[in-house]
């Protein structure tokens, strides 16, 4: 009954006004920026992949900061979680291939808004009085808004989100995958999380960094590589299904009898929210660690906000619906969860390493998440209760990850989902009033580096 109710009003809170309104905001921001993320691929990539090889990037020189480079994995490791796996493999089963096209689009104008949170999120932090940095959506709802209702209000979601989507929700992921394919008990499982996410979260912003710098790029690469071997296998299908990602994205009304169909609000609706759950643009989220980063200039990690929506989504999210598609797995009528379709679909090339495969990414996917989120949630019971409230949150943090280990939590997947659009309507609300000076700041950066000046 209950998971009925929560799932009703999930549905209410993620409907048609909400998807709208991220996609508006995307677009205002991509059109007051004249296609920033389009026009200018080639400088904003200069600045941030490019700036690799430049001392200072990878780096900090301020102890209670961490490098933009480390921010940038610290905001993926929240964002690369199951959702890379599981919700594309469920945006196409509810919404059809068309779906992949509508979460491109969403990433495409979610590139903006990202890059406006991470601006502003800079722009208007301040230091606590551990001498870290408090950003992010608290701080331009505070500061530049001016509202310290809504700032409060958005702290106080983001720390009960951090538990959900964060955190129970992954390690329920991992304790499944490994009973799954390797027979391990949950019990156990539980305690292994516990223990290695308590080495990472105890440690601050500075350890989840350290931590995410490695894991990041190697499960990264690791996946990119494993899915470029299948559609290089399967590449034949390839074209055929691009035309189908395109043709099914504008068809308007379903097949006959409407059973094997999806038409274009459903592939709409979930290609574009599957997109928002896994690149997080429009839920400010990941400004709250950009905010720590050690640089004194706004724009240039906005530029590695519009770096991080690119690689979680058109780049990881687009492949692995491309194995899925090009792999034969999957039919319209296709009743699989999400994780045994992506395991099917590498088997086909990879055999039993395939469903193997898919395993470790989900737990190396789902365990990065836990840790980036934990930040998020630590910052937000900091704003609120101030530092004393941190060592609690953490421990509690850790007992949630246990229970999420241990039981069953389709309750608390559609909790989760109510948190996360309730977070997003303060976050949108200080985002859109606040786009000007985004704007303004991102034009005059772009000018400078046209001139040939040190940006």
């Amino acid at each position: 009954m209950f998971q009925e109710i929560y799932g009703a009003i999930a549905s209410v809170v993620w409907g048609a006004p909400m998807l709208a309104m991220f996609l508006f905001t995307g677009g205002m921001l991509t059109l007051r920026a004249h296609g920033f993320q389009l026009r200018r691929f080639g400088f904003w990539t200069r600045e941030t992949f490019g700036s690799l090889r430049r001392s200072g990037t990878r780096k900090s020189g301020d102890a209670q900061s961490i490098s933009q480079w480390q921010a940038l994995t610290s905001a993926l490791a929240a964002c690369l979680g199951t959702g890379n796996i599981v919700g594309v493999a469920t945006a196409i089963t509810l919404g059809g291939p068309g779906a992949v096209f509508w979460m491109c689009i969403s990433a495409l104008l979610g590139m903006m808004t990202c890059c406006a949170e991470n601006i502003l999120g800079l722009q208007y932090r301040w230091r606590t009085e551990s001498g870290g940095w408090m950003g992010g959506p608290m701080a331009y709802l505070r500061k530049g808004l001016g509202s310290k209702t809504l700032a409060g209000i958005y702290a106080a979601l983001l720390s009960l989100a951090s538990f959900g989507i964060g955190n129970m929700t992954q390690a329920n992921a991992i304790s499944e995958s490994l009973r799954e394919s390797f027979r391990l008990p949950r019990g156990g499982v539980a305690a292994a999380v516990c223990v290695l996410l308590g080495l990472v979260v105890f440690g601050g912003v500075a350890r989840i960094a350290k931590v995410t710098e490695k894991i990041v790029p190697l499960m990264t690469g690791l996946f990119l590589l494993a899915s470029m071997i299948v559609l290089v296998v399967r590449a034949q299908y390839i074209p055929n299904v691009l035309r189908t990602i395109c043709r099914e994205a504008f068809r308007v009304k379903p097949l006959a009898g409407g059973v094997a169909g999806f038409g274009l609000m459903k592939s709409m609706r979930y290609g574009i929210a599957r997109g928002v759950f896994s690149n997080e643009a429009g839920l400010g989220s990941s400004a709250v660690v950009h905010a720590a980063a050690d640089t004194k200039e706004p724009v240039r990690q906005g530029m590695w906000g519009i770096a991080e929506v690119f690689i979680d989504t058109i780049v990881m999210c687009t492949m692995t619906a491309l194995v899925l598609l090009c792999s034969d797995v999957w039919t319209p009528e296709t009743a699989q969860n999400g994780v045994a379709l992506v395991s099917g679909a590498f088997a086909v090339v990879f055999g039993v390493w395939g469903h193997r495969f898919v395993t470790l990414s989900i737990v190396l996917f789902a365990f990065a998440t836990l840790t980036g989120w934990s930040f998020y949630g630590e910052q937000g019971a900091r704003y609120l209760l101030g530092e004393k409230s941190v060592q609690i949150y953490r421990s509690i943090y850790l007992l949630a990850a246990a229970l999420g280990a241990l039981m069953k939590i389709e309750t608390v997947w559609s909790v989760s989902d109510i948190l996360n659009g309730l977070m997003a309507i303060p976050n949108l609300i200080g985002v859109l009033l606040l786009s000007g000076q985004a704007v303004r700041q991102l034009r005059r950066y772009e000018t400078r580096g046209k001139m040939g000046l040190r940006v």
